[in-house]
């Protein structure tokens, strides 16, 4: 019996599942490690705190998933892995061997110069956490009756998160101050000159203030490179990823910054039993932006060849697109979109976004219930 073990429940991972649920291999044991039942879908996050979906709306259950791919879910942290033992390291101490290995746990966020925040800081990632604290967040703005956030990070995330937030505390009613710290780089760094300045014109629009400087926390608020100090009830970290601590020990090769590089097949470079999608791997010579567009995309390359490998059948390379497409929520029901040098916005952005995320959720919701339906009718 082959044992192919999945760590991370991820967007690429979703697809594999899908992928095992339809063709059920045979001779293989499946096991996917995730600290959470549910997949909450980091698409879906700005709305969710703007108030237009329920918490329900954004998550993916897994263990559906995983019962029709014939698998099983162990709901655990990887703490540890050694490539050359085949075998990952649980948080409980137990220990998991495979004979084929996907990676697809994304990254975590780099705070290392906001840590003198303590309780004050929010990193985005992982998202498990930001939707567990968020509502707390909220509730202590409105028994306030004021509120100052900061989110430091001008990237797709973190623009989306200060337009929301700011959205949602003005509709609750809290006197709100929300600040965005960019860096002298400007938002939306690598996208369209015209998707900036929408960005821009839409936050003045909304009363967040921009700030083209980098900073550092304190423990009343983060201080700006020209000594100004902005007070903060709260601080989002939207800023730069950093790979997962335990990839350091796992024999993998590693690029500069700790990240598992793959080949065009998603296989690692050093060790061919083991695959990795999303944002914890980095392809030599190819430039992958770290967000969920490409974790998507590269999900069913990934799941086809987990399947090849497993049939001793020819793989497949997954081509990244030149240019991706971002859709940027803005709080109301108004988005900005850009892809290459083509931007747009508006109500209509809004709601073909709002569409592609909710058939993404009905995807893998109907992936779930109809394996398991038609396992039902087979059994009987």
């Amino acid at each position: 019996m082959k044992r192919l073990v999945l760590v991370g429940g991820g967007h690429a991972h979703l697809s594999v599942l899908e992928a095992l649920a339809a063709q059920r291999p045979g001779d293989v044991e499946v096991t996917l490690i995730t600290p959470s039942p549910r997949q909450n879908y980091s698409g879906m996050l700005p709305g969710w705190i703007s108030g237009h979906y329920a918490l329900s709306a954004c998550q993916i259950d897994l263990q559906p998933l995983v019962r029709a791919a014939g698998g099983q879910l162990i709901l655990e942290h990887v703490v540890d892995m050694d490539a050359a033992r085949h075998c990952v390291a649980l948080a409980d101490g137990r220990h998991v061997h495979y004979d084929w290995l996907s990676i697809d746990v994304g990254s975590e966020t780099e705070t290392s110069w906001l840590e003198a925040l303590g309780s004050k800081l929010l990193p985005v990632k992982p998202l498990d956490q930001f939707f567990t604290r968020w509502p707390e967040e909220m509730a202590e703005a409105q028994a306030q009756g004021a509120f100052h956030l900061v989110v430091v990070g001008a990237g797709a995330a973190g623009v989306e998160i200060a337009l929301a937030a700011r959205f949602a505390l003005t509709r609750a009613g809290v006197r709100a101050r929300v600040d965005l710290i960019a860096s002298e780089n400007g938002v939306l760094q690598g996208h369209n000159r015209r998707a900036q300045e929408r960005v821009l014109a839409y936050a003045r629009r909304a009363g967040v203030s921009v700030h083209f400087q980098r900073a550092v926390g304190t423990p009343n608020g983060v201080l700006l490179a020209d000594d100004e100090l902005i007070a903060a009830d709260l601080v989002i970290a939207a800023t730069g990823a950093r790979a997962p601590v335990w990839l350091q020990r796992s024999k993998l090769a590693l690029d500069p910054e700790g990240y598992i590089q793959v080949d065009p097949y998603h296989r690692s470079v050093s060790h061919p039993d083991v695959f990795a999608a999303g944002d914890v791997c980095a392809r030599p010579n190819t430039s992958l932006s770290r967000s969920g567009v490409h974790a998507v995309r590269a999900g069913p390359v990934l799941a086809g060849n987990l399947l090849a490998v497993l049939e001793s059948a020819p793989l497949r390379a997954y081509r990244p697109r030149q240019n991706s497409l971002y859709l940027l929520a803005c709080g109301p029901r108004h988005a900005i979109a850009s892809w290459g040098p083509w931007s747009a916005s508006g109500a209509w952005v809004w709601h073909w976004k709002d569409g592609i995320d909710r058939r993404f959720i009905r995807r893998f919701a109907r992936s779930g219930s109809g394996a398991a339906s038609a396992k039902m009718k087979k059994s009987a």
